[in-house]
């Protein structure tokens, strides 16, 4: 059965843009975090056509389709399953060069097509597409699965750029949702079901999305707090201070940001005498009308009373217009996975309580397990906390069964005591599935199926299964 299938796939396709060689495969059993699989085959379509013809061709033979993307996830969305009977649809070759529509300020963009490959485009006419983050994914992923990233303070998430979009059913039908128009009530509003949805409801081929002017000058400042309770006092005070120009509000660890400095000898600490201080990096961003000098005399002003006083809340500040602590942040993943064995949550709480409830993590987690190390960091500006733990290498093997207490303890914290999501902007995927079953409500899941299984009828209702390339926030 599964050579009658790779035989009809190739004769689709070609041979080459069939792959079986087992270590071909194994890379593309692979994601962020690490994920393994094993995948039959892996399939390079060209176009829409050819992605609704395999994916009928893969219903026939009751075969599963898992779309990948750039394979920067990290829920383990673009990887095949164990089972030895999935097929990884990569959506590299879905990737014409971007149509920039200055006036319109929008870009037809292929699925297949890099975040830095749409930005670069949109550049040379002043624009981007303003999600800000530590990888460089596929459009087709980062609307699967409403990527967010650290300038949505700002700008919003992916489903706020996302006006039309084209994808392909569990059945084949190939459909288009949206004009390119950034005003459209004619009809409901469907392709809202395929961002953010994972997969669930079809493959995302290509999409027209909005684009931002994109500023001219961009300044930020790191500041060391006294105590990081004060963080949503400042961040609400930034907005009323800066409306539009602040940009983004992101909150790390001394740990965290250690992690960092260790991984990559170039960076420097921005406080030396400050090793754990709390840090909280605030950005403004202007054009003409506002350039570098006045952004940084502002951000300077508004840092300096905070700085006084026997109720001083920040103990020091550094403002720079040269992305060095930009360059601070996004290091801090790849030095946290440089540590050890990573347990990652990736959770979204009430902004103005998400200090008081990132101590109560910090304190349950450390009197129940003293050995992990917290590195913990985000995006402190809309609620979302990357709340990650570290059994260090020199530790030893992380004991069998530890990193899945963890997260159920840590998701059980978030959800059902403090009110928040166990799944901020990396996705559900087959990391989170068994937790989207324990915590999301009944009647939830069940509306949920009932629209799912209307872009995928029976009887091969899981054909595509909920899994689309996740982001790399």
């Amino acid at each position: 059965m599964a050579g009658d299938l790779i035989a009809a796939l190739v004769a689709l396709l070609g041979e080459r843009h069939v792959i079986v060689d087992p270590a071909e495969l194994a890379a593309l059993a692979q994601d962020g975090r690490g994920a393994t699989g094993r995948p039959l085959c892996a399939v390079r379509p060209g176009d829409t056509g050819q992605v609704a013809r395999l994916v009928t061709l893969c219903r026939a033979h009751g075969a599963a389709v898992v779309p990948r993307g750039a394979g920067t996830g990290l829920s383990g969305g673009g990887c095949a399953d164990e089972s030895g009977r999935q097929i990884v649809l990569l959506t590299d070759r879905l990737n014409a060069a971007p149509k920039i529509d200055r006036l319109n300020r929008t870009a037809e963009v292929g699925a297949g097509v890099r975040l830095s490959t749409l930005n670069a485009a949109a550049m040379a006419h002043g624009l981007f597409l303003p999600i800000d983050l530590g990888a460089d994914p596929a459009i087709g992923g980062m609307i699967a699965t409403n990527t967010g990233g650290a300038r949505l303070l700002r700008h919003g998430d992916m489903r706020r750029h996302v006006l039309a979009v084209e994808a392909v059913c569990g059945d084949g039908t190939v459909v288009q949702l949206g004009r390119g128009l950034w005003k459209d009530n004619s009809a409901l509003d469907l392709k809202q079901l395929f961002i953010g949805a994972g997969g669930a409801t079809g493959i995302v081929t290509g999409a027209t999305v909005a684009l931002d002017v994109a500023p001219q000058h961009q300044v930020t400042a790191m500041l060391a707090l006294a105590d990081p309770r004060a963080t949503p006092a400042l961040l609400a005070d930034a907005e009323r201070r800066f409306g539009t120009l602040l940009t983004a509000f992101e909150g790390m660890s001394p740990r965290a940001m250690q992690a960092a400095f260790d991984h990559v000898p170039g960076l420097r600490p921005p406080f030396p005498g400050l090793p754990d201080a709390y840090a909280v990096m605030v950005e403004l961003s202007g054009n003409a009308l506002c350039d570098s000098d006045m952004l940084e005399e502002a951000l300077a002003l508004w840092c300096e009373p905070r700085m006084t006083g026997p109720d001083a809340q920040v103990l020091d500040a550094v403002v720079d217009g040269g992305g060095r602590h930009w360059a601070i942040r996004h290091a801090i993943p790849e030095g946290i996975r440089a540590r050890g064995q990573v347990i990652a949550c990736d959770i979204a709480v009430r902004r103005g309580a998400i200090m008081e409830d990132r101590a109560l993590l910090i304190d349950q987690v450390a009197r129940r397990w003293p050995g992990l190390q917290i590195h913990d960091f985000g995006h402190i500006g809309d609620g979302g906390l990357h709340f990650n733990m570290v059994w260090p290498t020199a530790a030893g093997p992380m004991p069998a069964g530890l990193a899945d207490a963890v997260r159920t303890f840590v998701f059980d914290m978030v959800v059902n005591r403090l009110g928040g999501s166990f799944s901020a902007e990396h996705g559900v995927g087959p990391r989170n599935i068994r937790h989207y079953e324990r915590l999301t409500p009944a009647a939830v899941r069940q509306l949920s199926a009932r629209v799912t299984s209307q872009f995928l009828p029976a009887p091969a209702a899981a054909a595509i299964p909920l899994s689309q390339t996740r982001n790399q926030g």
